[in-house]
């Protein structure tokens, strides 16, 4: 399995929060240029580093594309608003909080409804290893079935336990799920989720017999992933993309921070 990455930033050590607001908002702004975004539905969440039992989420009704460090609402783990203004929508609060009250060591997780993941989420065998982006999921992924639209209490224990010690989550018929130590973690292994979901329905539609890599090369490639020998062959997500997709925002709109 991957290793906990953590994004360092200047002025971390200032005002942890901004930062997180920060680099939460980027995730928006990144995720809705990739194509994940469903009108103003679905959500990335932040643990506040000032408290761990309150976290950062979009709030109701705000396109990904419109989201600034700002707006973010921050709530407790029972939902309460502890600052910030808007509506906090229930099935967001619900699959998200239950992950961060069973994981203290996660900081952030990211929800996407695609069509490539939906499709993938209808498949009774889930994500297979047809390719490198699919492989940093080989034994690192749960499967949650569906109960409907995340709004009972009580569903926040099953997501947990579904989850795991594992970095993703598979929703069966309804969504894709990704957590990390930081921001850029949680997005990067989302970023490859999403590609080893839409290459295996473009092999799937292609009618032509597939072949899975094998089982002993998976394991090899998980320990590399894992535990890399120096910086040029570290693999571990986030480690190097999320400052380069954050220099891509600066470059061309830094609104996001506001």
């Amino acid at each position: 399995m991957a290793q906990p990455v953590v994004a360092i930033h200047d002025g971390d050590q200032e005002n942890a929060e901004q930062t997180m607001r920060v680099d939460l908002a980027a995730a928006f702004r990144l995720a809705d240029r990739f194509g994940w975004s469903q009108l103003v539905w679905n959500h990335i969440t932040a643990r506040s580093p000032d408290n761990p039992g309150h976290f950062l989420i979009n709030p109701m009704g705000v396109r990904w594309d419109e989201m600034t460090a700002s707006m973010l609402v921050k709530v407790d783990i029972d939902g309460n608003v502890i600052e910030g203004d808007g509506l906090v929508p229930k099935a967001g609060f619900v699959i998200h909080s239950g992950i961060f009250e069973a994981r203290p060591e996660i900081n952030a997780v990211v929800h996407t409804h695609t069509n490539d993941g939906i499709a993938v989420t209808a498949l009774e065998d889930g994500l297979q290893p047809l390719c490198m982006e699919a492989l940093f999921f080989y034994d690192n992924i749960g499967y949650h079935d569906f109960e409907g639209t995340s709004m009972e209490l009580d569903e926040r224990t099953r997501l947990a336990t579904s989850l795991g010690a594992n970095k993703a989550m598979i929703l069966r018929n309804h969504g894709l799920l990704t957590v990390g130590s930081s921001v850029g973690e949680a997005f990067t292994l989302m970023y490859w989720l999403e590609r080893a979901c839409e290459v295996q329905m473009k092999v799937m539609a292609s009618n032509a017999a597939w072949r899975p890599v094998p089982k002993a090369m998976c394991e090899h490639y998980a320990h590399q992933e894992a535990d890399p020998r120096d910086i040029t062959e570290d693999f571990r997500p986030g480690v190097h993309e999320w400052p380069a997709l954050v220099r891509l925002l600066d470059r061309d709109d830094p609104s996001y921070r506001d």
